[in-house]
């Protein structure tokens, strides 16, 4: 008899009471280029609208606000209650449920969306049971699509932030770069797991998914724009030079693999 999953306390308390994700993409201008590009990246591979979008981890509907209005027939599954109530706001269909079990018919999406969830489960098998889930609830010949934090996120955000100065942030990289893994009880997180592009790609391919394809999210030149707008006193503008710089970079980098080491986030697209 299987066990349904539990989401740890931890990873609740941090999305749920200390850390407004409603923001994440919209309140920082590294924040707003993830935004831009993995919509960007996910229309290149979207069915045409409408179709059936099932948003895995989809917080509170910052991607199905926009597949809304694109026209899609979107429903959200996140383990936080919050998260839930705001996603239903965007006029998705929004219900709470676990990635590794997912409340969902077989074969019953267009596309499956997992843009958060592999950020969280720091054990292979976890990840691999979540991969298992998005691919059962989607149709034959349909999209999946799976986020991941890079493993080299925390060396370049914590460089740009300046906090790599600090003894305990170099020390909680340090572990980052070695394991990929920022364990519970760390301070400045909550637990967490950074992949390689090598690894992502393999587990989608090991969960029998195929033609994966591996995008770096926000490109080489993030870090540049998190450090000016940290150290230039406000939210820097939509078309400030610096961030239309670094989105160009993001689309130019495409075509070097070996760069996807340094986006913040790396996105994979495959077929069920």
């Amino acid at each position: 008899m299987s066990v349904t999953p539990q989401v740890a306390p931890e990873i609740l308390h941090f999305y749920g009471t200390a850390f407004d994700e409603a923001t994440r993409l919209t309140g920082t201008a590294d924040g707003r280029l993830e935004l831009v590009r993995t919509r960007e990246l996910l229309r290149r591979h979207l069915p045409g609208a409408p179709a059936d979008v099932l948003d895995v981890g989809g917080g509170p509907g910052a991607h199905a606000a926009w597949l809304v209005g694109d026209g899609y027939r979107v429903h959200v599954v996140d383990p936080v209650p919050r998260h839930v109530e705001a996603a239903g706001d965007t006029g998705a269909t929004a219900e709470r449920g676990d990635a590794r079990a997912l409340p969902v018919a077989d074969a019953s999406y267009d596309v499956t969306l997992v843009l958060g969830p592999l950020y969280h489960l720091l054990e292979r098998a976890e990840r691999d049971r979540a991969l298992a889930e998005a691919r059962r609830a989607t149709r034959p010949g349909g999209l999946v699509a799976a986020a991941a934090i890079g493993r080299y996120a925390s060396l370049f955000e914590h460089t740009a932030t300046t906090l790599l100065a600090q003894d305990r942030v170099h020390d909680a990289v340090r572990d980052i770069l070695a394991t990929g893994r920022h364990d519970p009880g760390r301070k400045g997180f909550t637990a967490a797991y950074f992949h390689t592009a090598a690894e992502l790609e393999g587990e989608l391919r090991d969960t029998g998914l195929g033609d994966v394809t591996v995008y770096g999210v926000e490109g080489p030149g993030w870090g540049q724009v998190k450090a000016v707008e940290q150290h230039g006193g406000g939210l820097m503008a939509a078309d400030h030079p610096v961030f239309e710089a670094a989105l160009r970079a993001a689309r130019l980098a495409e075509g070097h693999p070996e760069l996807l080491a340094a986006a913040s986030h790396l996105l994979a697209v495959a077929r069920r």
